[in-house]
């Protein structure tokens, strides 16, 4: 199972990268469907879209709840048995997002120290008074997801 989820960040990361293209903060997301493919994926579209709600998790959620319904297996907003996968740590919102859209897995690559809320700063997706709880495994290419957006700020600060 780890190699998958090295072969699903590195989808992860490739739309990381694709976000700098509208100057975004570079975080991708994929998620997987069941049975292990591809069902959707995200990128930060905050500066692109002026949304600030456009984060990268948020995205490829509301990206894998059309792509289900387009295939017919519309169950309204419910991702169960999907997987996440994201380069850095959920933030609040998308934590909260994650526990409401019933996704039972989360992957990630790098810590976010700041504002994280699956394990760091806060826990959301693992808080025991809400209906859901989210299976969580970090650091799964950490360092190529913390070094992307590393040498992001360092070229923003000058």
């Amino acid at each position: 199972m780890l190699h998958e989820y090295d072969t699903w960040m590195d989808l992860a990361l490739d739309e990381a990268r694709a976000a700098l293209a509208t100057d975004d903060v570079p975080i991708g997301a994929v998620i997987i469907s069941p049975e292990g493919q591809v069902l959707a994926t995200g990128r930060n579209e905050r500066e692109a879209v002026k949304d600030p709600t456009a984060h990268a998790e948020v995205v490829a959620i509301r990206n894998a709840v059309r792509a289900l319904e387009a295939l017919g297996e519309d169950d309204g907003w419910r991702l169960a048995d999907c997987t996440l996968i994201v380069t850095l740590e959920p933030c609040a919102m998308c934590a909260g997002a994650i526990v409401l859209s019933r996704i039972p897995k989360l992957v990630f690559g790098a810590w976010d120290e700041k504002a994280g809320a699956c394990g760091s700063v806060f826990d959301v997706v693992r808080e025991p008074r809400l209906n859901h709880w989210v299976e969580v495994y970090p650091r799964v290419k950490e360092r190529e997801c913390a070094d992307l957006l590393r040498e992001f700020f360092r070229s923003k600060r000058g």
